[in-house]
C-alpha cells in the first residue's frame, strides 16, 4: 500500500506543477508520453493491489481504474484545451468517485448499502449535472463575448462616422486647395477612402 500512496503522490505533485503548463496546451509527444505514465500508473497500481483481499482489492482497482481515466482525461484536455474537453475531465472524475463510492458499499448489506448506493449515485449525478452547467455556461459567456466584441467594433464605427461627419462639416468652411487637404486629412484619419 505504500508504494501505492508514494505512486500516487508523485503524480499529483507531477500534476500540480503542471498545471500551469496545462492550460495552455501540450504538443502531441508530451501528450503521448503522458498517456504511456498513466498506463505505467495504472499497472502499478493495480499490482499493489493483488497483496489486498476481498473488497478492499476491488476498491483498490476502483481507484486505480478511475485515476488513470481522469488522468488521460486531463491529458486529452489539455492537448485539446477546449471545453468540451474540460467538461470530459469532470465527468470522469464524477465516474470515478462513483465506481469507488460503489465499491465501498459492498463492505455494507441490507438498507445501509442500498443507502450507500443511492448516495453514491446522486453524487455522481450532482457531479455531471454541475459539469454540464459549467460547460454551458462557460460557451454562453464565449458567445457574450464575441457578441460584446461585437457591438464595441459597431459603437467604434459608428463613432468614427460621426467624427468623420463633423471634420468634414468643418472643411466646408474652406475653399480650393485648402479645402481638398481638409477632407483628405478627414478621410485619413478616420480611415475614409
Amino acid at each position: 500500500m505504500n508504494k501505492l500512496n508514494s505512486t500516487l503522490l508523485a503524480t499529483m505533485v507531477a500534476c500540480a506543477f503542471s498545471a500551469g503548463a496545462l492550460a495552455q496546451g501540450i504538443s502531441k509527444d508530451e501528450y503521448k508520453s503522458g498517456k504511456a505514465r498513466a498506463t505505467a500508473d495504472y499497472n502499478a497500481a493495480k499490482a499493489a493491489c493483488k497483496s489486498l483481499a476481498g473488497n478492499a482489492k476491488d476498491v483498490c482497482i476502483a481507484e486505480a481504474k478511475g485515476k488513470e481515466k481522469v488522468a488521460k482525461a486531463e491529458l486529452e484536455a489539455s492537448y485539446k484545451n477546449t471545453e468540451k474537453a474540460r467538461y470530459e475531465v469532470r465527468v470522469a472524475k464524477a465516474e470515478a468517485n462513483y465506481s469507488v463510492a460503489k465499491e465501498k458499499c459492498d463492505d455494507l448489506s441490507g438498507n445501509a448499502k442500498d443507502v450507500c448506493v443511492k448516495e453514491a449515485k446522486a453524487a455522481q449525478t450532482t457531479a455531471k449535472a454541475d459539469a454540464k452547467a459549467q460547460m454551458k455556461t462557460s460557451e454562453a459567456r464565449e458567445k457574450a463575448n464575441e457578441k460584446a466584441a461585437d457591438a464595441r467594433q459597431d459603437a467604434a464605427a459608428d463613432k468614427r462616422d460621426a467624427n468623420y461627419a463633423v471634420a468634414k462639416e468643418r472643411c466646408d468652411s474652406l475653399a480650393g486647395d485648402a479645402k481638398t487637404r481638409c477632407v483628405n486629412d478627414a478621410k485619413a484619419r478616420f480611415g475614409k477612402s
